[in-house]
């Protein structure tokens, strides 16, 4: 069964100008086709979308624009968690008021704060808000994991309904999943990890390949959850190397490359991001020429 948020979720890239301001139609625009191209729902402002060079206001403006182009045919999640629980919770009233449909909170990073700050700073914002939440876990970006124990006893908040997984654990991953109560779910953060989570139980991916390949991954997900596991794996395999090249650099930097060569640009990424260099473009070209998406 697909998760209260879809199986397909897109962690959507913001689209810049040239001149590095945020293109509100073009974002408009691709959230759009990513609703009519296999995604139930889209995530706004998270570390896809270049959330820690957005400021409060252009992340705000975000969360309307899309909310508006997608309302009534795919739901809205705003990534509103930063290093700051005041500042989250600033964001998270900015979602509220733009109509979301649920929020994806990040592990506070670089302050690294202990598991018990961890309980205190989510259920912080869960009791500020009626919006159900993921938490999204990421040590590899944030430098603190939310430990097993941890996430049981957030998974206790009526809001806190899920976690969006980057850790690749797959035992850990198995161990929640039998652990946790009814009603919280597993969202895969990685497409390269998607089939392995969603056979243990997960119930989708919060996904960057999907801008490309998104009905491609849904199938997957269903083939997964009508027992074809065989076939499922084949989708798997197929798009292996797109997955890797996505992630050849830093992460919205490959994506924003694949998305020009396909005829979707959404801009170059802003500093201290930069773009692919000839030979990572090289590798994005060649995945997408493999998956079909670009002729040879």
């Amino acid at each position: 069964m697909a998760g209260r948020f879809g199986s397909v979720v897109t962690a959507m890239v913001t689209p810049f100008r040239e001149d590095h301001a945020v293109d509100h139609d073009r974002a408009q625009e691709l959230a759009s086709y990513l609703i009519e191209h296999g995604s139930d729902a889209i995530v706004v402002a998270g570390s896809t979308g270049e959330s820690p060079t957005l400021t409060h206001k252009e992340k705000a403006d975000l969360f309307r624009a899309v909310g508006e182009a997608i309302r009534g045919r795919g739901q809205l999640l705003c990534g509103t968690g930063t290093y700051s629980t005041a500042e989250t919770l600033e964001l998270t009233q900015a979602a509220e008021d733009a109509g979301a449909d649920g929020l994806l909170v990040v592990t506070p990073y670089y302050n690294k704060p202990p598991q018990r700050g961890l309980i205190a700073h989510f259920e912080r914002i869960a009791d500020a808000t009626d919006l159900p939440i993921i938490a999204y876990n990421i040590p590899g970006r944030t430098a603190t994991r939310i430990e097993h124990d941890t996430l049981l006893k957030l998974a206790q908040k009526p809001n806190i309904v899920a976690v969006k997984d980057s850790t690749g654990d797959f035992q850990g991953i198995s161990r929640l999943i039998a652990e946790a109560p009814p009603g919280f779910e597993v969202y895969s953060g990685d497409d390269w990890a998607t089939f392995g989570y969603v056979c243990l139980g997960a119930v989708g991916v919060v996904s960057v390949a999907a801008h490309l390949v998104g009905p491609q991954i849904r199938q997957m997900i269903e083939l997964i959850e009508t027992g074809d596991v065989a076939a499922a794996r084949k989708i798997h395999e197929s798009l292996s190397p797109l997955f890797n090249a996505l992630f050849v650099t830093s992460n919205p930097i490959p994506l924003k490359a694949a998305l020009e060569m396909v005829g979707r640009s959404a801009g170059e990424p802003r500093l201290p991001l930069v773009p692919v260099t000839s030979e990572e473009r090289e590798r994005v070209r060649k995945a997408l020429e493999d998956a079909g998406l670009l002729d040879s």
